[in-house]
């Protein structure tokens, strides 16, 4: 029997359904030489949430879609066989206003991104690039974001300022006006031999200072006393953020994407994640992850790219 993702994620389901009463969003699809890649953007066409447009070789992709035994919904840009080249064109396109967002086929992250960042890519905005993943958990009562689980390494205090930042756009887009932001660490006292802990304290002067906006910002926080309110009172914690985050901040990206991978494969969870500090969203989607997520991420794209 198909799941029914609006009873067992619904909070996803819901902004999936907002996303449908948008138009369409114009979406290079760069290099789906895969199944999975290439029904995840046609699902996605069908359900009105993106009008594609493919960036690769046109006579594999036609074929692929006759195995799969679909029609394209949307047009081929034929570059041959280079996914490389696929995706330097597709950024071309966005940087001329030619398409709207950019969604990851059968390539490597790297080919995407590094199109996307070069110097002169014309996709360059006023924050550093990084990714946010929102989350519908069972156990959590509330949609809850993730940053950076991807793309920023070993982030910097100023990296992690930027990804508050585009994270807490991306909630007020949802309609969260005033996210709450926990700051992880593995402990929740600012220790001058745990850099995440005194990173921490330079976000929430920076929070204070009125650099987040409406965000409310605090940490450093263990992922317990960040996420459970049991946890923090027993620990003495008074916060408005502990036990009830919008956000959560990882340290570093081995930590945010174990976290990522925790929350789906232990905990039950789907997510939808996009790139920010683009001049477009980029839909970054693992192979392993579900139909439902890719889904869901061309929703979240749509969402922020929307004209408020």
């Amino acid at each position: 029997m198909e799941r029914d993702y609006r009873l067992t994620h619904p909070k996803l389901s819901g902004f999936i359904e907002r996303a449908k009463s948008l138009p369409p969003l114009v979406t290079a699809v760069v290099y789906p030489h895969d199944a999975l890649s290439l029904r995840a953007a046609i699902e996605a066409a069908l359900a009105g949430l993106i009008e594609p447009v493919f960036y690769g070789s046109g006579a594999r992709i036609r074929a692929l879609a006759a195995q799969l035994n679909v029609s394209l919904p949307g047009r081929i840009e034929d570059t041959g066989e280079s996914a490389v080249a696929a995706a330097r064109r597709a950024v071309k396109d966005a940087a001329d206003g030619r398409v709207s967002a950019l969604m990851k086929g059968n390539l490597h992250t790297d080919e995407l991104m590094g199109a996307v960042v070069a110097r002169d890519s014309g996709l360059r905005a006023e924050t550093r690039i990084t990714h946010t993943f929102v989350f519908d958990l069972p156990r959590y009562p509330k949609l809850i974001a993730l940053t950076d689980a991807v793309i920023n390494i070993s982030p910097d205090v100023r990296t992690k300022a930027d990804a508050i930042t585009n994270a807490v756009r991306l909630l007020n887009r949802l309609g969260i006006r005033a996210p709450k932001v926990a700051i992880l660490a593995a402990v929740e006292t600012v220790h001058e031999r745990i850099p995440a802990t005194i990173d921490a304290q330079g976000l929430v002067a920076l929070a204070l200072s009125g650099r987040f906006g409406c965000a409310t910002v605090d940490g450093p926080f263990g992922f317990d006393n960040a996420i459970s309110a049991t946890a923090a009172a027993a620990k003495g914690i008074v916060s408005a953020v502990a036990g009830d985050p919008d956000l959560l901040v990882a340290p570093d990206l081995n930590s945010g994407n174990m976290l990522y991978k925790s929350f789906v494969y232990v905990g039950g969870g789907e997510c939808a994640g996009i790139v920010q500090g683009a001049r477009v969203p980029v839909i970054l989607t693992s192979r392993a992850e579900s139909q439902f997520s890719r889904i869901a991420s061309c929703a979240l794209a749509s969402i922020a790219s929307a004209t408020v």
